[in-house]
């Protein structure tokens, strides 16, 4: 069975969101973000938006990434 397949249906802005709380984004949430992004057409300008910032604060190393 796919790992995807177990994983709950979510928002984009509440994985974000619960990236930005803990300050970390984990396999989990990496996991959650693709099966979002592969289960949809195409993503709002809004979730694009979203998705740009945890990328920014990757670089700017304020989150940290874990397992």
């Amino acid at each position: 069975m796919p790992a995807s397949a177990s994983l709950p249906a979510v928002s984009v802005k509440q994985i974000v969101e619960r990236i930005f709380v803990f300050r970390q984004i984990t396999r989990t949430d990496q996991r959650l973000l693709m099966s979002t992004f592969l289960s949809q057409e195409a993503l709002s300008e809004a979730e694009h938006l979203l998705i740009n910032r945890v990328f920014d604060a990757l670089k700017q190393e304020l989150l940290r990434v874990v397992d």
